[in-house]
């Protein structure tokens, strides 16, 4: 991706701010402008210094264009004498008649000349010293003034370029975590936390710094480098074309190093990402790595990441260390291949060489230097580009993967031609299901689930049991869409979930996971998260029905206290059953407990599973469990076993301990546990 193509992805956020972008541009154009103001003032100041005060200096100027035109004037009265001839040759007529033509050019620069010292004679001379000293310190109290002003437009340009940025990169960032939120669960685990958050914070910063340079030093310093281009072109259009010849090799060379740069750098951010991922598994997992005490692992790990983003980041500057002396040579061979022919042409008295005409005049001093200044004057500023250039394709590279994340498509999407999805309460079917993980990759993944079948009535308590790996979790999780089927249909009440709004589907769902998540917040906000509607009299009422109002009291605020983050105040026990009351007080018609009775004591799973029989009238559950305990029993109507991926068994306990030899050994496996 080039740096234009680059550009033109993030436009659309960009472009909401055109107005400032555009006042941001014009100070640009300022900037240039005085810049090339300023080297200008070398030549008058040379001029002084050599030949006297200015008003010397005009009237110098006007006595030699005077002459100039006076000889040119005598020489073509000259060649109409010989072309009024008849003897002349045809050739030598043409020879005449050219030579003819370049003595009114001639003319007619000396008169466009003339009229500009004598404007200048008239307007501007009047306020200049005639003293030597002061006129030069005159120059320079201008250059002073105008390097101020300048300085200011700088200013102006890049405060209102820095606010255009910031408020991109707050808009891109909001705009990734919509599309975060808007994927589907399956994708967003497997971009991972460290890589996402690499592109929230590192690839956001590099395009952030990238936009700045874009919008500062970008856009500044190519009117610079026009603005002394052209005046040089001024000086002596002949000579400054000799200076471009090294732009093409200048062009190839930035060609080559881009796309090192662009490869680079995308190996550098993937190698950002994951320290990022070393790092989140570290502190996630910080109470195994103590226990077991493996924090020279984990610290060997970290370095060995951090030394492959070191010989990725080397290859950046190594890159960038041999641009800017290489554009500097160049440029110092495009000066040179034009200062030395005007030498020449100074020395010789001459405005040839090798019979090409380069000047048409012979040009002096302070003509020299003024080139000079303003070649070097466009040296500058392209060395100030290459300098920027590698930091620019580290921001292409981050925007090709911010607008990677941006561009991809969510696995589950909302239906075109939504159905109206009523409260549950007839039947839910599982109908040949077939499901198998996406890798990332085109390698095919083994089937998860592989034709399952089920009808669920409205009410029932269904316990899904089976051993790790038997797509028992994988299968309820299709209800709340986490991921589609690849095969097959889920229907409630006879409506596919695939027609209805998600919001619609999951509006009807309680779901406790096995990995229980508390949000830095107090108990009470924890628990309406499930329903932000629900009165305070409906969360007590769920809390109490989950067994949060057996540990409540002994808190210091109760409700308000705050739970830290992840729920790190409470014991495991305690955030699964605040999980629970949070799943509860949304009043589903699908209740899904996957593992939720796991870390609650004997007593609050009885508590609970009494609730349970009590939702029977108003909801469909789904419990999720290793193996099924006899106090569970009470509360199941049907137990389904799952076995590498198939459904192999449904019924009641009784009639699976007699036909089901694999749920006879995870029950007595759980009841020889208990006895342990």
């Amino acid at each position: 991706m080039s740096i234009i193509e680059g550009l033109s992805r993030i436009w659309p956020y960009v472009g909401k701010y055109r107005a400032r972008v555009a006042v941001s541009f014009l100070f640009a154009c300022l900037t240039g402008l005085f810049w090339g103001a300023n080297l200008s003032i070398v030549f008058p100041v040379s001029n002084v210094l050599m030949k006297g005060n200015m008003q010397s200096y005009v009237s110098g100027q006007l006595e030699e264009l005077q002459r100039q035109t006076e000889e040119a004037e005598k020489n073509i009265a000259h060649l109409d004498e010989i072309l009024a001839t008849k003897e002349l040759r045809e050739t030598e007529r043409v020879r005449r008649l050219k030579s003819r033509a370049e003595h009114e050019e001639r003319i007619a620069r000396a008169t466009r000349s003339i009229a500009w010292f004598n404007w200048a004679k008239a307007n501007i001379l009047p306020w200049m010293p005639e003293d030597q000293f002061n006129t030069v310190a005159l120059f320079f109290g201008i250059l002073v003034l105008a390097t101020a002003i300048k300085g200011l437009c700088i200013f102006a340009q890049n405060v209102i370029i820095g606010s255009v940025v910031e408020l991109t990169t707050i808009d891109i960032r909001k705009a990734c975590f919509r599309k975060c939120l808007k994927m589907d669960y399956q994708s967003v685990m497997r971009e991972g936390t460290p890589g996402l958050m690499s592109r929230f914070t590192y690839d956001l910063q590099e395009l952030a710094a990238g936009l700045s340079l874009l919008g500062g030093k970008m856009a500044r310093e190519p009117v610079k480098a026009i603005a002394c281009i052209s005046l040089a072109f001024m000086v002596n259009w002949r000579l400054t074309i000799l200076s471009l010849l090294f732009v093409p090799m200048a062009g190839f060379m930035f060609y080559r190093f881009g796309r090192l740069l662009k490869q680079a750098s995308h190996r550098m951010m993937e190698s950002m990402s994951r320290i990022y991922h070393v790092l989140e598994e570290t502190f996630n997992a910080f109470r195994v790595v103590i226990a077991f005490g493996n924090e020279r692992k984990h610290r060997a790990r970290f370095h060995r990441e951090n030394r492959t983003y070191y010989s990725k980041a080397m290859k950046i500057r190594i890159i960038d260390g041999i641009t800017n002396p290489t554009v500097e040579l160049m440029g110092m061979c495009a000066i040179f291949v034009t200062v030395l022919p005007c030498m020449y042409l100074l020395l010789r008295k001459t405005t040839t060489i090798w019979g090409v005409q380069l000047a048409d005049t012979p040009p002096d001093i302070p003509t020299l230097i003024l080139l000079y200044t303003f070649l070097v004057g466009t040296v500058d500023p392209v060395r100030k580009l290459s300098s920027i250039y590698t930091k620019l394709k580290r921001s292409v590279a981050a925007a090709d993967r911010i607008t990677g994340l941006l561009d991809q498509e969510s696995k589950v999407n909302e239906p075109k031609l939504p159905r109206v999805l009523p409260r549950h309460s007839k039947k839910i079917e599982f109908q040949d299901i077939r499901f198998a993980y996406d890798s990332g990759t085109e390698e095919k993944t083994p089937d998860v689930l592989n034709n399952v079948s089920l009808s669920v009535e409205f009410g029932e308590c269904v316990v899904v049991v089976g051993e790790n790996g038997s797509g028992k979790s994988t299968l309820v999780n299709l209800l709340p869409r986490y991921y589609d089927p690849d095969r097959g249909r889920i229907l409630i009440d006879g409506i596919d979930i695939k027609q209805a709004p998600l919001k619609s589907l999951r509006s009807q769902l309680g779901v406790v996971t096995q990995d229980t998540f508390l949000f830095n917040d107090t108990i009470m906000e924890n628990i309406r998260y499930g329903n932000p509607l629900a009165t305070r009299e409906e969360i007590e009422q769920a809390a109490a029905t989950a067994g949060v109002d057996q540990f409540i009291s002994q808190l210091p605020k109760g409700y308000e206290t705050v739970v830290g983050d992840k729920g790190a105040g409470l014991s495991g026990g305690q955030r699964q059953r605040i999980a629970l009351a949070r799943a509860l007080v949304r009043k589903p018609s699908i209740l899904i407990l996957d593992e939720a009775t796991s870390a609650i004591d004997s007593q609050s799973e009885y508590h609970i599973q009494q609730a349970l029989k009590q939702f029977r009238e108003s909801c469909t559950t789904f419990i999720i469990t290793h193996a099924v305990n006899r106090s569970l029993l009470d509360v199941v109507t049907k137990i389904v076993v799952m076995h590498e991926g198939s459904l192999i068994a449904s019924g009641s306990h009784e009639q699976l301990l007699e036909t089901c030899p694999i749920y006879l050994n995870l029950f007595h496996s759980q009841v020889k546990q208990k006895a342990a």
